[in-house]
């Protein structure tokens, strides 16, 4: 079994390999199948069954796990993390690792089509430098953002001095194609 410091590594390395051999919709197939449905079935599950209690429950012992420097908001209809400090990236970076060309956009590659087939839309935007934010509501039911960003409030990643660096991408830049 190998380490965390040893993961983050190979795991952008087959990003790249991935998309340099067969190409991006096989590295987003991969996303969407091998991660997702995969060695994520059991976030699937807690999502699906539980809706936002089960986020709670995945991405609250994972990412406490991990290391994470993040914040989870809850209100009635919206599910919002706001990473201010990403473990994996954040590895990569330390360790000048840059293999794939967009390693953040895997957490949408597989989130996404998580949140879809249980019922969620998703908005979320990074910045490659370990930061991002996500929210998540029921389809069709757009949360209202300023109830959201008043709970956030100085936890918003968005408020982040380094926040504006970067190159930022949306989960539309991110999105598997259907």
């Amino acid at each position: 079994m190998i380490g965390v410091q040893d993961f983050c590594g190979h795991y952008e390395w087959t990003f790249k390999h991935i998309e340099e051999t067969l190409g991006k919709e096989a590295l987003e197939k991969y996303w969407a199948e091998a991660i997702a449905f995969d060695s994520q079935s059991h976030a699937h599950q807690l999502i699906s069954e539980k809706g936002f209690d089960g986020m709670e429950e995945y991405w609250g012992h994972t990412l406490t796990m991990e290391e994470a420097g993040y914040k989870i908001t809850r209100t009635a209809d919206a599910f919002r993390i706001d990473m201010h400090q990403c473990p994996s990236k954040g590895f990569l970076l330390e360790h000048d690792l840059e293999a794939h060309s967009d390693y953040c956009a895997h957490c949408m590659g597989w989130i996404g089509p998580v949140a879809k087939k249980s019922g969620f839309t998703i908005d979320h935007e990074h910045n490659h430098l370990g930061k991002c934010w996500w929210t998540l509501y029921k389809d069709g039911k757009k949360p209202n953002q300023g109830v959201l960003l008043r709970k956030v409030g100085d936890a918003n990643i968005e408020k982040d001095p380094e926040w504006p660096n970067g190159q930022h991408h949306s989960y539309e830049d991110c999105k598997i194609k259907d």
